[in-house]
């Protein structure tokens, strides 16, 4: 309530330009909605937003412009769409398959656009290319190998994804 309270007062006179660091660390699922929505209608009137976060959700969802830093220096600059076309991270599949089978991995390998596909168990998983209609493919090369499945995901790359991407992956001091 205190943050909420904070932002409030800091944005009543309509700002043209509003700094936010860190505003939703905290805070329960309800606040974080009003205060994501709260700064969304800063924009939608016209102010100026600089968001800064470690929550790569929000700043998916509120910048049109994203500037990604690590150590204190700047490593990307772009839009979201612009980002995740810069580290050439594609679509990810994974199939539930009813029967496990290396015929059918063999076939999903084949396609062009998969970048890998390892079995895991029942679970088929498939890395494709950037840019490509990945699902489809894979959908339609599981058909014609004669292959079952009870449930397929699909995930497009996150702008956490590209984040790691850019600045590695490996726990840091």
């Amino acid at each position: 309530m205190v943050r909420r309270l904070n932002i409030a007062c800091g944005v009543a006179h309509r700002p043209d330009l509003v700094l936010f660091d860190e505003p939703t660390v905290a805070v329960d699922p309800q606040s974080r909605n009003a205060i994501l929505e709260g700064i969304r209608g800063l924009g939608r009137e016209g102010s100026t937003v600089v968001y800064t976060s470690h929550y790569m959700e929000e700043v998916e969802q509120l910048c049109t412009r994203i500037m990604v830093m690590d150590s204190g220096r700047a490593v990307a600059v772009g839009t979201n769409a612009e980002l995740k076309a810069m580290v050439g991270i594609g679509e990810r599949v994974r199939v539930e398959l009813d029967r496990a089978d290396d015929a059918v991995l063999a076939a999903i390998r084949s396609l062009p656009h998969t970048e890998r596909a390892e079995l895991r168990g029942a679970t088929l998983q498939v890395a494709c290319a950037p840019g490509a209609r990945g699902l489809g493919e894979v959908v339609e090369a599981l058909a014609l190998a004669g292959a079952s499945y009870s449930r397929i995901y699909s995930e497009s790359p996150t702008l956490n994804d590209v984040f790691l991407e850019l600045t590695g992956a490996e726990l840091r001091d």
